[in-house]
């Protein structure tokens, strides 16, 4: 697919430094490669425009933590590749037509991958204001008008936001159960709810569940991941926005994680 992103600089031929390629084009072959053998095609444009936010995010790594990450192979696999890994599972339909909400976003992952790619437009939420104005600053740089990084807590941002979100996303930044009651109130029917998870267990497995059936959506499937080069093991589980939440959504702020759904 061509990027629908304007991006600064282009890459559509090598650097070479020295008779060798560039450490961006090695990077880009890198990314190519490990989204293929999940099935997700990546053309040459759009995975450049990766690398160059992943770059951004690593050279502003040295004066604001954005990431533990910082060798650049490394970090194609554990940030874009690891961001990118819903597109291959059933059930996920994600264009420029789509509506995309990153909780937690960080310094820009998983959402900033999901929109480039897809074309999605991208809201990324982050309570850490520094870590919003360094992710508008890497958008503004590469010219991808499509996504905004928004300091809000996502109780509040839901009233000014309710059900505009055709998908959701969060990775590991909370249960899933707090997750699903963030994530409703965003839900346009038959919304979809993505959690990215490293190896959930089976209390929060079931406590998922009865949270989803709480606030009106169905657990759709699970499916696991093994990252290259034994970097890590990823659950993907999906939600989608049936019916009615039995509550009212969002609660006061800091209820979701001091009263959670779904315990018994």
């Amino acid at each position: 697919m061509s990027s629908p992103f304007s991006v600064t600089i282009s890459f559509d031929s090598y650097v070479f430094v020295n008779g060798e390629p560039s450490m961006h084009d090695t990077l880009v072959d890198q990314l190519c490669e490990e989204l293929s053998a999940y099935q997700i095609a990546c053309e040459r444009d759009v995975a450049s425009a990766l690398v160059s936010y992943l770059e951004l995010v690593i050279e502003k790594n040295k004066v604001l933590n954005l990431t533990r990450i910082t060798t650049p192979r490394d970090a194609v696999t554990l940030h874009l590749v690891d961001s990118l890994l819903p597109l291959s599972m059933a059930g996920i339909e994600m264009s420029d037509g789509s509506s995309l909400l990153d909780m937690g976003t960080g310094a820009g992952f998983p959402g900033v991958p999901l929109m480039v790619y897809t074309g999605a437009k991208a809201t990324l939420v982050d309570s850490v204001g520094k870590k919003v104005t360094a992710v508008n600053e890497f958008l503004h740089e590469l010219s991808l008008t499509r996504g905004e990084a928004v300091h809000a807590r996502l109780e509040e941002l839901a009233l000014r936001m309710p059900s505009t979100q055709t998908h959701v996303i969060a990775r590991a930044v909370a249960k899933t159960n707090v997750l699903i009651e963030y994530a409703t109130p965003f839900l346009k029917k038959d919304g979809v709810l993505i959690v990215e998870k490293g190896r959930p267990d089976d209390q929060e497995l079931r406590e998922a569940e009865a949270a989803a059936k709480i606030c009106g959506l169905e657990y759709v499937s699970r499916e696991t991941f093994e990252l290259p080069r034994e970097l890590g093991h990823r659950e993907i589980l999906l939600f989608r926005k049936t019916g009615r939440p039995r509550i009212k959504l969002p609660r006061r702020n800091s209820m979701a994680k001091s009263s959670p759904l779904g315990v018994s």
